[in-house]
C-alpha cells in the first residue's frame, strides 16, 4: 500500500486541474469585457449578463442578454453555475441613458439582487466596482478611503447607494469595494472621443483655466489585477485605487498631442465663463457634459492608494499620459469603423457632441 505522501504528486497535479468559475455583471462592457476576456485568457469559466448582447464567444463562456433587476433571472443563473467569485461591474450611466429611475434601479436594485443571490446561493467572494463620482469636488489633497462621500449628481449617488446597499450582506459575503477613477485604455470611447476627434483633426484642445488640475486615471490592466487580487480577501474592504505621478491634464494633452503628430495643441478657456456655459448647456440639454465632468476638465482630483498597495501588494503600473495614449491610439486606427458602430455600451462607443461642435468648428 501506498505511504500518504506517495499520493503528494498526484494531490498537486489534481489541483491544478480545478478551474475557478466566475459571474461577470456587465461583462459586455468596456471594463467588464476586459476582465471577463482576461478571466477566460487565465483559465477561468465565465457567466456574463448584460443588457447589450456580448461579441465574444469562448468555449468557457456563458452570455446571458438579461437584467440584474430582473430577480429570478439572476436566482436561475445562480442555481445553474457555481460562482467562486462575482464581479459586479455593470452600471448604467448618466449620459448612457436619460431614463433617472431606469439609472437608479439598475445602479441599486440591481446591486442589491446580485448580493442576495450571490449570499444565498454560497458565494463567498463579490468585488464591486465603484467609482470616484462619491465625491462632488475636490478637498486639495488625496482622498482617503475614510473620507465621508458627498456626491452631487445622480450617477453618484446611485453609487454610494449601491454601497451602502451591500452593508448588511457583509456578513454572509467578502465584499470588496474598488472605488475608480476614470477606467483607461484601448477601446475607451464614450466622451472622451470627442477630445479625440479634435486632436485627430488637429484642433486646439482645450483646457479650462491654465489647465494646471491634475486629475487621476486608472489603467484597465492594473484594475484587473487588483480585482483578482481581491478574491484572496476573508473580509470585506474598501480600496481606493488609481495612477502614480499624476501630471497636469495640459501635460497630459500634450503629450498625446504630441505623439500624435498631427498638429493639434493645447489652449486655453477662461474658467469661470466656460463653467458657467458648460452648466447652461448641460441644463438646456444641448452638451453631453454634466457635472461629474465639470471636475474632470476644471479641477484637481485624486486618491490616496496606500491602503490597497498595502493590502493587496498592488501597483499601478501606466501613468495617466500613457493611458490616454492607448485609448487615442485605438481611435484613431479605427476611427471610420467607430462612426457605424451601434448597439454597444456608453464607453465602447463614441458620444455626440452636441453643442462642443461648435467649439470644434472655431478651434
Amino acid at each position: 500500500m501506498k505511504s500518504p505522501s506517495a499520493w503528494i504528486p498526484a494531490l498537486h497535479r489534481a489541483r491544478l486541474t480545478i478551474v475557478s468559475s466566475a459571474l461577470v455583471t456587465g461583462g459586455s462592457g468596456f471594463f467588464g469585457g476586459l476582465l471577463k476576456r482576461h478571466l477566460l485568457k487565465e483559465g477561468w469559466e465565465c457567466v456574463n449578463i448584460d443588457l447589450v448582447s456580448d461579441d465574444d464567444r469562448h468555449a468557457a463562456l456563458v452570455s446571458i442578454r438579461g437584467d440584474i433587476r430582473d430577480t429570478k433571472l439572476l436566482d436561475a443563473i445562480f442555481g445553474k453555475h457555481r460562482f467562486d467569485a462575482v464581479f459586479h461591474c455593470a452600471a448604467v450611466l448618466a449620459h448612457g441613458s436619460p431614463d433617472k429611475n431606469f439609472l437608479w434601479t439598475s445602479n441599486v436594485n440591481g446591486t442589491r439582487n446580485v448580493a442576495e443571490a450571490a449570499a444565498r446561493h454560497g458565494v463567498t467572494s463579490m468585488t464591486y466596482i465603484s467609482s470616484n463620482c462619491l465625491w462632488g469636488e475636490s478637498m486639495g489633497r488625496p482622498i482617503t478611503e475614510e473620507d465621508p462621500p458627498h456626491p452631487i449628481e445622480l450617477y453618484g449617488r446611485s453609487k454610494w447607494e449601491g454601497e451602502k446597499v451591500l452593508e448588511p450582506f457583509r456578513n454572509h459575503l467578502n465584499i470588496t469595494t474598488i472605488r475608480c477613477p476614470t477606467i483607461m485604455d484601448a477601446e475607451r470611447l464614450g466622451l472622451l472621443a470627442i477630445l479625440f476627434e479634435f486632436i485627430a483633426d488637429g484642433r486646439k484642445v482645450w483646457v479650462v483655466g491654465k489647465g494646471d488640475n491634475r486629475y487621476q486615471f486608472i489603467y484597465a490592466g492594473d484594475l484587473i489585477s487588483a480585482c483578482l487580487k481581491s478574491t484572496s480577501l476573508t473580509s470585506s474592504e474598501i480600496f481606493h485605487i488609481g495612477s502614480d505621478d499624476v501630471k497636469s491634464l495640459r501635460d497630459v494633452y500634450d503629450y498625446v498631442c504630441t505623439k500624435a503628430g498631427t498638429g493639434a495643441r493645447t489652449a486655453s478657456l477662461p474658467k469661470l465663463p466656460t463653467l458657467l456655459a458648460m452648466r447652461a448647456a448641460y441644463w438646456m440639454g444641448c452638451s453631453p457634459l454634466g457635472p461629474y465632468h465639470y471636475k474632470m476638465i476644471a479641477e484637481s482630483f485624486e486618491f490616496d492608494t496606500s491602503k490597497i498597495k498595502r493590502m493587496l501588494a498592488w501597483q499601478p503600473t501606466l501613468r495617466n499620459e500613457e493611458m490616454l495614449w492607448k485609448a487615442y491610439e485605438y481611435f484613431a486606427t479605427h476611427r471610420e469603423e467607430l462612426k457605424h458602430r451601434e448597439h454597444a455600451s456608453a464607453h465602447r462607443q463614441p458620444a455626440k457632441m452636441g453643442i462642443i461642435r461648435l467649439l470644434k468648428w472655431i478651434s
